[in-house]
C-alpha cells in the first residue's frame, strides 16, 4: 500500500539523470533557508546590533530578489551551466567577505557591500531544477505534477532544517559557521548540478538572425506574479505574527516549532499531491488551493493558545504545497519553452517582494494592536493572492506540439 503510494516518485526518479540533478539541487538550495538567518546571528553576537543585523540581512534578500529574473534568463539563454557556475563562485567569494568584514571590524558599508554581491550573485536553483524537469518529462503532464511536488517537499525540508543547523552551529561553535556552512554547500551543490550537461534544458539563442525571443504569457505572468506577492506576503506576515504570539504568551522558545509545523503541514501535504493522479487541471487546483489557505488562516486570528495556533498552523500549512505546485504547473504550461526558467523565477521575485511588506504590516498590528491583530494581515494577503488565483487564464498556452519521447541523457 505504502509502495503503491510513492510509486510515481520511483518512477520520475527512475528517470536518467533525475535523482542525481534532484539531490543535488537539494544540497544547492541550503543558502536559501540559511544565509539570511546566518547574517543576523552573526553581526548581532559580533555588534551586539540586532538593528544592523536585519538591515545587513534585508540588503542581501533584497539583491536576491531584485537579480533573481536576470538569473532565470541567463540560465535560458546561456544553458544552466555557463550561468550557475560562474554565479555561485561570486557568491562564495562574497558570503566569506561578509564573514570577513564583520568579524575583522571593517567600516559597515563594506559589509552592506559584500551582503548585495552576494544575494545578487546567489543563482535561481529551484527554478533550475523545476526546468530541467520540465524538460526530461515533456509529454509527460502526470510526471511534471509529481516532479514539481517532490521539489515543494525538498524546499520544506530545507526551510525546516536549514535554520535549525545554522542557529545550533552559530551559537554551540562559531557566529561565522552559519554562513560558511551555507557558502560551502552552496557552492558544491551548484557546481554539482551545474556540471550536469546532459539533462539540462537545451538552449535556443535568440539574436538578429534568429529573431525576438517568444513573448511570455502577459496576462498569465500577471496573474500568478500577483499571486505569489500574496503568499510571500502571507508567509512574511506570518512569521512575524507567530513570533509575538509566542512571546504574549510566555512562550517564545515555541515559536520555531510552531513555524516548523507550518512547514511540516505544506511537506506532508506536497507528498500527498505528487503521488495522486489529479482529474482538475491545475488553474482549478491553484483556485481552490488558495482558497483553502485563506480560510484556513482566518481561526489564527482568534486562537486562545499556542497549542491551539500550532494546529491551525499544521492545517493551514497543508494548502501550501498545493498551491505552490499547481502554480509552478501552470506556469511550465503557460511560459514558451525557451523561458521557463526565466518566468519560474519571475514568480518567485514576486513572492520575495511580497514578504518585506507583510512582515512589515504584521509588525506595525502587533505593535498597535497585538499579534492576534496581526494575523489578519495574512488573511487579507491569501483574499489577494486568490483574487489573482481566479482571475488568470487557464490552460497551454503554447502550440508547438509535444514530442512522444524525450531522448535520455
Amino acid at each position: 500500500m505504502l509502495s503503491s503510494a510513492f510509486s510515481p516518485y520511483a518512477r520520475i526518479l527512475a528517470t536518467p539523470g533525475a535523482l542525481a540533478f534532484s539531490a543535488t539541487g537539494l544540497v544547492a538550495r541550503i543558502p536559501i533557508s540559511t544565509v539570511s538567518l546566518g547574517i543576523v546571528l552573526l553581526v548581532s553576537q559580533q555588534t551586539g546590533s540586532y538593528g544592523l543585523a536585519g538591515a545587513i540581512s534585508a540588503v542581501y534578500v533584497l539583491a536576491n530578489a531584485l537579480l533573481a529574473v536576470v538569473h532565470g534568463r541567463l540560465a535560458d539563454r546561456l544553458g544552466q551551466a555557463r550561468a550557475l557556475a560562474p554565479a555561485i563562485v561570486v557568491f562564495a567569494v562574497a558570503g566569506i567577505a561578509v564573514v570577513a568584514t564583520v568579524t575583522s571590524g571593517a567600516p559597515t558599508w563594506t559589509t552592506y557591500a559584500a551582503a548585495a554581491v552576494a544575494g545578487g550573485a546567489l543563482p535561481q536553483v529551484g527554478s533550475c531544477v523545476r526546468a530541467r524537469w520540465a524538460h526530461v518529462l515533456r509529454g509527460d503532464a502526470p510526471g511534471v505534477q509529481t516532479a514539481f511536488a517532490l521539489e515543494a517537499v525538498v524546499d520544506e525540508a530545507v526551510f525546516i532544517t536549514g535554520p535549525i543547523v545554522v542557529t545550533f552551529l552559530a551559537t554551540l561553535w562559531h557566529p561565522a559557521a552559519g554562513i560558511l556552512t551555507a557558502v560551502v554547500t552552496g557552492l558544491v551543490g551548484t557546481l554539482a548540478l551545474a556540471a550536469q550537461r546532459r539533462t539540462q534544458p537545451p538552449v535556443t539563442p535568440h539574436d538578429a538572425s534568429t529573431g525576438a525571443r517568444p513573448p511570455l504569457p502577459v496576462a498569465t505572468m500577471v496573474a500568478l506574479t500577483a499571486l505569489c506577492f500574496g503568499l510571500g506576503s502571507i508567509f512574511g506576515s506570518a512569521e512575524v505574527a507567530t513570533v509575538a504570539f509566542a512571546e504574549e504568551q510566555d512562550a517564545k522558545a515555541w515559536a520555531g516549532v510552531l513555524l516548523a509545523l507550518w512547514a511540516l503541514g505544506s511537506l506532508a501535504a506536497g507528498v500527498v499531491v505528487g503521488a495522486v493522479a489529479w482529474r482538475a487541471g491545475p488553474a482549478v487546483r491553484m483556485r481552490w488551493s488558495a482558497a483553502a489557505l485563506t480560510v484556513a488562516m482566518a481561526p489564527l486570528v482568534v486562537a486562545p493558545s499556542v497549542w491551539v495556533l500550532g494546529l491551525v498552523l499544521l492545517v493551514a500549512g497543508a494548502a501550501i504545497s498545493p498551491t505552490l505546485i499547481s502554480t509552478m504547473s501552470l506556469i511550465e504550461q503557460a511560459a514558451p519553452r525557451e523561458r521557463v526558467t526565466e518566468a519560474m523565477a519571475v514568480l518567485h521575485t514576486g513572492m520575495a517582494a511580497g514578504i518585506a511588506p507583510g512582515a512589515a504590516l504584521a509588525g506595525l498590528c502587533i505593535d498597535t494592536w497585538g499579534a492576534h491583530a496581526a494575523y489578519v494581515v495574512p488573511v487579507v494577503s491569501g483574499v489577494i493572492a486568490v483574487a489573482a488565483a481566479w482571475l488568470a487564464p487557464a490552460g497551454d498556452t503554447r502550440s508547438e506540439p509535444v514530442p512522444a519521447e524525450v531522448r535520455a541523457p
